[in-house]
């Protein structure tokens, strides 16, 4: 999530449909899917083919899989028969036994309890609902009856385990929430007990309603609650809400405008929910709970057992600054693919002390550049915090916002000391690389792209467009960091006429004169001309740190393709450039600091040349170029075809000199046939 790249992706044949969740089992990393109700898959990371994957046909239809991090998965029936996934795969087509009576699985959960696992599950059957208590290991099912609520029903539920007792939070329709204790020890013998519901909170405030519709457990004291909050007179807003259930309270709200899917999911201090056609990540952090910050009149944001700090904010120009001020009654910080793309090692703890950082940048807005610069570098000195890297993108944020309003204010050395010197990632600051292609800062683009592991796609093909399109005398004139092409482009000699022959990982234009049928000048058909580089070392420079950006080849290609094809054929002559000086060394290795791989630059003639091939064929400009890059290929791929003929004999002389006595001398003559 925090650097928007898809790092697997699996689908079942057409047809077919994947019939609940998929899970992981945390013991072996391996992933876990049941489709058409019956077949179960299991595969890895590595595994690319779902349908070679590994599969078993059950006996009885799934209804649903929990995967528990000390307890190893567990496999719910929708009879409510419930199996661990070793018991299951040691015998695929096992009776699974019919628990529940023509009974509908609304809701499930899985807990550990004395080492052992439990899973709860709540059916329904004509308006009635019931809930039971497995605990497979021990073979043991207990039934409950959950007492009625009149004018209303059960919407979403949720539970948790303590002190032997799962407590059960019904959301109902007449917009409360109902606790219910669930007792994990009962006599065998007992008839079905009615558990009582309890009213846990009432979801009003001020004359507004909350129509929720889905509702997760933050801990002993808050939970949040996702829906419709309607004010009288006024329409209806989709939004996600913070409760605080001991002083019944509303805590804090946010306004989802673009609607929700209707659920909501909470694993490790973290929201996930669907924003429009986004996934929203919002991190949290709970602590004791007070009655100031139920009421939202918390005065010293120091003071200690004080509770939850939250903050909603989106990196929105001054709402980021205030954001950090102390008199929020909840702090929350939130994370999208349209905001904030965090870097996986930023803290999402907000400690109390930090809170009050926003002031200081709030009383410099106005303040002359000197004082500025001065302030911000005292703010940054101080100790770091959990949350410091929020801290430095704010502050990378306001100068970026300042010099968009001020055209004479570009404080290009204090934003590359922030750059350089702290970790920081696109999603802190998504201003300043915009800020830097507008002002055509070419430094500070290749120090964000060196340092950023996060950066859009569309951002990495405006800086390489960028990098392509300005001209030669003005990148002389440009401070740039030549560390990765100083080694192997002889900025004295680029412009004079170099010709190398490539002989040394098994090229030779007389062994393959036959591979290509493109007309080419008669010199080309003794030996191909590797010029020397096409582009000048601070252009070199620039478009090195390109290829070592991370990016998806799903995202990259939409845009590589209006890249202007003079731009195109230049960067693949650059890149066949690179290409022959790789094959030149024996292994294949670019010398220099931060020099682009052979991958690196192999997957990029990949996708230039699969953006415009038809471009490519047609002009006349690129033809030499495209038939060169041919040729090459092909002889490398000849070679190594006759070294692997080979590999067998180079094995069975390894083997030889590992037989041979070190101590005698002697002279052997072996056959290769």
């Amino acid at each position: 999530i925090s650097d928007q790249k898809p790092l697997g992706c699996w689908s079942v044949k057409h047809g077919q449909v994947l019939s609940c969740p998929v899970v992981c089992n945390f013991e072996t990393h391996e992933y876990i899917a049941v489709h058409d109700d019956r077949v179960l898959r299991i595969w890895k990371d590595e595994d690319i083919n779902l349908d070679k994957a590994f599969k078993a046909t059950l006996s009885a239809d799934v209804c649903r899989i929990h995967s528990l991090p000390h307890g190893g998965p567990l496999v719910l029936f929708r009879a409510g028969g419930v199996r661990t996934l070793d018991v299951l795969l040691e015998a695929p087509q096992q009776e699974i036994e019919n628990v529940t009576s023509d009974e509908t699985i609304r809701w499930s959960g899985a807990f550990m309890e004395s080492q052992q696992p439990v899973v709860v599950f709540v059916t329904e059957k004509d308006g009635d609902f019931f809930v039971y208590v497995q605990k497979p290991k021990q073979e043991s099912v207990h039934k409950y009856r959950l007492e009625p609520q009149e004018l209303s029903q059960p919407l979403s539920f949720t539970a948790y385990l303590k002190n032997q007792t799962v407590t059960l939070l019904c959301l109902c329709s007449n917009d409360s929430v109902y606790k219910v204790l669930i007792p994990l020890q009962q006599d065998p013998e007992e008839e079905e007990q009615t558990l009582p519901k309890s009213l846990l909170l009432n979801l009003s405030v001020s004359g507004s309603v909350l129509k929720g519709t889905s509702l997760v457990v933050l801990d002993k004291d808050h939970v949040a609650v996702l829906g419709s909050l309607a004010a009288p007179g006024k329409e209806p807003k989709e939004c996600l809400t913070i409760w605080n259930t001991k002083f019944q309270t509303l805590q804090t709200s946010k306004e989802l405008p673009l609607g929700t899917s209707g659920q909501l999911w909470c694993y490790e201090e973290k929201f996930f929910l669907i924003h429009g056609k986004d996934l929203t990540v919002i991190m949290y952090k709970c602590e004791t709970s007070s009655l100031a910050a139920a009421v939202g009149k918390l005065k010293d944001s120091q003071t200690p057992g004080v509770s939850s700090c939250v903050n909603w904010n989106t990196l929105g120009d001054e709402e980021l600054l205030v954001s950090f001020q102390s008199h929020e009654p909840v702090a929350l910080k939130t994370e999208s693919r349209m905001s904030l793309r965090s870097r996986r090692n930023t803290a999402a703890k907000v400690q109390p002390e930090n809170l009050s950082v926003g002031q200081p940048l709030l009383n410099l807005k106005d303040a002359p550049t000197s004082v500025l610069e001065n302030e911000l570098r005292q703010l940054m000195s101080k100790a770091q915090t959990p949350d410091s890297q929020a801290t430095i993108g704010s502050v990378v944020t306001a100068l970026a916002n300042r010099s968009k309003t001020n055209p004479k204010y570009y404080p290009q050395n204090f934003l590359l000391q922030l750059v350089e010197t702290r970790d920081l990632s696109y999603s802190l600051c998504p201003d300043l690389m915009a800020l830097a292609l507008e002002r055509k800062d070419m430094y500070l683009l290749q120090v964000c792209l060196q340092r950023f592991p996060d950066i859009p796609e569309e951002i990495t093909y405006a800086c390489l467009k960028t990098f392509l399109s300005i001209s030669e005398a003005h990148l002389r004139s440009t401070e740039v960091d030549l560390d990765s092409v100083i080694c192997y482009i002889d900025v004295e000699l680029r412009n004079k006429d170099v010709k190398t022959e490539i002989v040394e990982n098994g090229f030779s234009a007389e062994l393959d004169q036959d591979m290509c049928d493109a007309k080419i000048p008669k010199e080309s058909h003794s030996k191909i001309n590797v010029e020397s580089c096409p582009v000048g070392p601070q252009r070199a420079a620039l478009l090195n740190a390109v290829l070592h950006s991370a990016y998806s080849e799903t995202f990259l290609l939409p845009h590589l393709k209006n890249l202007p094809a003079q731009q195109a054929i230049l960067f693949l002559r650059y890149l066949y450039y690179l290409y022959v000086k790789c094959s030149e060394k024996v292994n294949t290795t670019l010398p220099g600091v931060r020099s682009p791989t052979i991958n690196q630059i192999m997957d990029w003639m990949c996708l230039l040349l699969d953006a415009h091939f038809t471009v490519m064929v047609i002009l006349p400009e690129a033809k030499e170029l495209i038939s060169n890059l041919h040729k090459f290929v092909r002889a490398q791929v000849r070679f190594y075809s006759e070294l692997n003929k080979i590999e067998g004999s180079l094995r069975e002389l390894q083997r030889l000199n590992h037989l041979r006595d070190s101590q005698s001398y002697s002279i052997e003559v072996l056959e290769i046939i």
